[in-house]
C-alpha cells in the first residue's frame, strides 16, 4: 500500500472503483468526518475494472466493483481479496423521449435486438405491442453505452445473457463486451450526459445518475413476468429473495419476487483480508463497518436500497474476520 499514516495521527485512506456506488460513498466520507476526523477518505470514480486492477495492484487500500472481482483478475494479489457488499442499487435503462408521456415498458427480448441494432426505430411494431397506446415517434434509436471496464455494464450484459440467446451468443456478459452498435461514453455520468444531449437516445445508467439528469426510466419484465420500475423498494425485493453465500458474493436478476426489479445488484468493496499497516487496516475496517451499519440509513435518499438485515449479519462474520499488522482489525 502507498498510503500512510501521518505525523500528526492523520490516517489517510485511498479508494478507487465503480461509479455506480459514487453519489453513496461520497456521502459516507463527508458524514464519517464527523464520526472520525482523524481518517481522511479519497475515492476515485474510475469505474469497476479500475477498482478491481488497483486493490489487486495494491496501489489503493479498498476499491469497489458492482460485481466480484473473477479469479484470473485477482491474480498478482498479495493474499486473499474479501468482497464486501454495501447496498443495492438498480441499473436503469433511460431514454430521450420528450413525446412519451407514459414510462416506457422494455423486457430483455427488446432490449437485446435494440443493442444489436436488429430494432432501429422507436415506433418499431414490437415496441408498439409491449408499449399500447404509448406515443412512440418515428425516430432513430441511439445507442448508448459504456466504453470503460464496468460493473453496470457487467450487470446489464449478464441480465441480457441470461434472457437472450441471441445476446449470449453474439455479445455475452462481462465489464468489457463489444457493443454492435452506438455511441460510448465513460462512466455512469458520461452515459447520462449522452442520454441528455441526444434526442432518440437510450442508455444505461445507475438509478441515482438517472434521477440526478431528470432523466426517465423504463420498467423491466423481470422473472415473474411482471413490468417493474426501478426503485430502492425494487431493488431490496430482489435483495431480500436471494440468499448470500459465505463469498458473499451473489447477482440479483434471477429473483423471482413479483415485485424485483431485474436489474438490481448488490455494489461491493474490495480489501484485503490481511492489511500490512496495522493503523490503517484498523481505520479501514472500522469505516466499513459505520457503513454498512450506521451509513445505511443514507442510502435510500440517494436511491440506493439498504442492505437486508440477514445480508448484514453476514457481513459482520466476514469483517470480523479481517486483520491489521497481524491482529483483529475490529475490536468488536
Amino acid at each position: 500500500m502507498v498510503v500512510a499514516c501521518s505525523n500528526d495521527g492523520t490516517v489517510a485512506l485511498n479508494g478507487a472503483g465503480a461509479t455506480f456506488p459514487y453519489p453513496l460513498y461520497t456521502k459516507w466520507i463527508d458524514e464519517y468526518r464527523g464520526v472520525s476526523p482523524n481518517v481522511r477518505i479519497n475515492y476515485q470514480s474510475i469505474g469497476s475494472g479500475g477498482g478491481v486492477r488497483q486493490i489487486v495492484a495494491g496501489t489503493v487500500d479498498f476499491g469497489a466493483s458492482d460485481v466480484p472481482a473473477e479469479p484470473d483478475e485477482e491474480r498478482g494479489a498479495t493474499g486473499p481479496i474479501v468482497h464486501v457488499p454495501t447496498a443495492v442499487g438498480c441499473v436503469v435503462v433511460s431514454y430521450n423521449l420528450p413525446e412519451l408521456t407514459t414510462p416506457l415498458r422494455l423486457t430483455p427480448e427488446l432490449l437485446s435486438a435494440i443493442y444489436l441494432g436488429a430494432i432501429t426505430r422507436w415506433n418499431d411494431r414490437a415496441l408498439a405491442l409491449v408499449n399500447p397506446g404509448a406515443a412512440l415517434p418515428d425516430l432513430p434509436i441511439t445507442v448508448v453505452f459504456r466504453t470503460d471496464g464496468s460493473g453496470t455494464t457487467a450487470i446489464f450484459t449478464r441480465f441480457l445473457a441470461a434472457s437472450s440467446p441471441g445476446w449470449r451468443a453474439r455479445a455475452g456478459a462481462g465489464k468489457n463486451v463489444r457493443f454492435a452498435v452506438g455511441l460510448g461514453a465513460k462512466g455512469n455520468e458520461g452515459v447520462s450526459g449522452q442520454l441528455q444531449a441526444t434526442p432518440g437516445s437510450i442508455g444505461y445508467t445507475e438509478l441515482a445518475y438517472a434521477t440526478q439528469g431528470g432523466l426517465p426510466r423504463a420498467a423491466i419484465r423481470n422473472r415473474a413476468g411482471e413490468f417493474v420500475a426501478p426503485s430502492a423498494a425494487a431493488a431490496l425485493s430482489a435483495a431480500d429473495t436471494v440468499e448470500l453465500p459465505v463469498t458473499l458474493q451473489a447477482t440479483l436478476e434471477g429473483a423471482t419476487n413479483p415485485q424485483a426489479y431485474p436489474l438490481a445488484a448488490y455494489t461491493y468493496l474490495l480489501v484485503y483480508e490481511h492489511a500490512v499497516d496495522a493503523r490503517r487496516g484498523e481505520a479501514l475496517a472500522q469505516f466499513i463497518w459505520w457503513g454498512v451499519h450506521e451509513g445505511q440509513r443514507f442510502a435510500p435518499a440517494l436511491d440506493y436500497a439498504p442492505l437486508p438485515a440477514r445480508a448484514v449479519l453476514e457481513v459482520e462474520k466476514t469483517l470480523r474476520k479481517l486483520r491489521a499488522g497481524g491482529k483483529p482489525a475490529l475490536a468488536i
